[in-house]
């Protein structure tokens, strides 16, 4: 059974973003974490992204500089051809009311497929499939699953436990919701020209695998 710590559905347009907290790290751990990065041939990692604890990130993904993934409360899993654009930040967090030296068995979240995470969005979820976009100041709580062919618009924060439907589209100041006919194309043409331009820009992180290093 899932435990609910919060079921709400808002827009906060007008008020500043409430983002999870982040616990503080040394020298030393940073060292040891960064150990666990796992990047696939053909991802785009920029070494201006913050990346933290036990991630792993697919073919073809992009990750712009200043994003965030940090997986504290478990490892992260982040499949293939999703963008991550400028102060996303995707964290595998402990719930509000277990602290981070509770012995709680960890959670793995797995982000699926050709997402998009737009600039400043917070996403929590757990369990994300494929072909969702996430744009641009919105939250996204632990407790809820995002299917596939989803939309969060801009501001809207949902923080529910709750299973949103295929296609569901959640938009406006009332976060209205509605169901689409067809989900979000990929953003392919995107993420080839980011590939091979953010190269020319940006120092990379390096390809890795499991027990590797990444620079």
């Amino acid at each position: 059974m899932r435990t609910c710590y919060d079921s709400r559905t808002t827009n906060r347009e007008s008020s500043e973003p409430s983002l999870p907290m982040i616990s503080s790290i040394t020298m030393a751990d940073k060292q040891n974490v960064q150990r666990s990065v796992k990047i696939a041939a053909g991802a785009v990692v920029c070494v201006e992204s913050e990346i933290r604890g036990d991630v792993t990130i697919g073919p073809r993904t992009v990750v712009h500089p200043k994003a965030r993934i940090i997986a504290e409360a478990g490892p992260i899993v982040i499949g293939e051809g999703n963008l991550i654009e400028e102060q996303a930040l995707i964290i595998n967090g402990y719930p509000e009311n277990i602290t981070p030296d509770s012995e709680v068995e960890p959670k793995t979240m797995t982000i699926g497929m050709n997402n998009v995470f737009e600039v400043g969005c917070v996403s929590q979820a757990l369990k994300i499939g494929d072909n969702n976009v996430i744009e641009s100041k919105a939250d996204v709580g632990r407790n809820v699953i995002l299917t596939s062919g989803c939309i969060i618009g801009a501001f809207c924060q949902v923080n529910t436990c709750e299973v949103i439907p295929e296609n569901t589209v959640i938009y406006g100041s009332g976060c209205m919701r509605r169901v689409q006919t067809e989900r979000p194309q990929p953003q392919t043409l995107q993420l080839d020209f980011l590939m091979k331009i953010l190269p020319n820009y940006h120092h990379l992180k390096k390809t890795v695998k499991a027990g590797h290093h990444a620079s």
